[in-house]
């Protein structure tokens, strides 16, 4: 049985977030990868073989916000695990690809260790 990809992809163009959000996904035991925007998640993702989760935000500049690239990552590499966040309220189940879970901003940092874990087969109850 092989291990589960613990690397996660956290994309989100305000360092000082990104920096938050990288700390308690590795204060959690993952790896991180981290990228600025859409673009730059793409190239990460097409040169790591150990992401097993995106973590992205919703609003970035750049060819596309989060939603497009959950979509994108979702149809291209269908077993990573995806994790949306955003300050931007109105984001439905239905803009979102299936299996992906939304978060808030702030993080709701128990709920997203929860979720991490949950994606890669460790339950926390």
């Amino acid at each position: 049985m092989s291990q589960p990809r613990r690397a996660v992809l956290v994309v989100e163009d305000d360092v000082l977030i990104r920096m938050e959000a990288v700390d308690m996904i590795e204060d959690a035991g993952f790896r991180t990868y981290q990228a600025k925007s859409a673009d730059a998640a793409l190239t990460t993702l097409n040169g790591a073989s150990d992401i097993g989760i995106l973590f992205t935000d919703v609003d970035m500049p750049g060819s596309m916000n989060g939603l497009v690239l959950a979509a994108h990552v979702a149809v291209t590499w269908p077993d990573i695990r995806i994790i949306v966040a955003s300050g931007i309220l109105g984001v439905g189940d239905g803009d979102l690809p299936d299996g992906a879970c939304f978060f808030p901003k702030p993080y709701p940092t128990d709920q997203i260790i929860r979720a991490l874990h949950r994606m890669i087969g460790q339950d926390l109850s």
